[in-house]
């Protein structure tokens, strides 16, 4: 497989390469891998969260009201450690 880069992000790999002793092969194998298992489990939890919704288990909120209980929770607490 061919990868292109663009010349800065070249530049990085091979100053990343240079200093941490190891070549720009491994540190692009180490980097897509944990992408990719990110990916993964990120994938995962909204499957997950689709099937609660689908069946039912949880039940979808307005946006509104999702922001006016995240403002609530974040005031509560700045309040708290006031």
């Amino acid at each position: 497989m061919e990868v292109h880069f663009t010349p800065d992000v070249e530049k990085k790999l091979h100053d990343l390469a240079a200093q941490s002793g190891r070549g720009t092969d491994d540190l692009l194998q180490d980097a897509l891998a944990g992408y990719l298992d990110e990916l993964v489990r990120t994938r995962d939890m909204l499957n997950s969260r689709y099937d609660d919704l689908t069946s039912g288990s949880v039940k979808p909120i307005d946006g509104e009201e999702g922001l006016g209980r995240l403002k609530a929770k974040t005031n509560a607490r700045r309040n708290r450690s006031a």
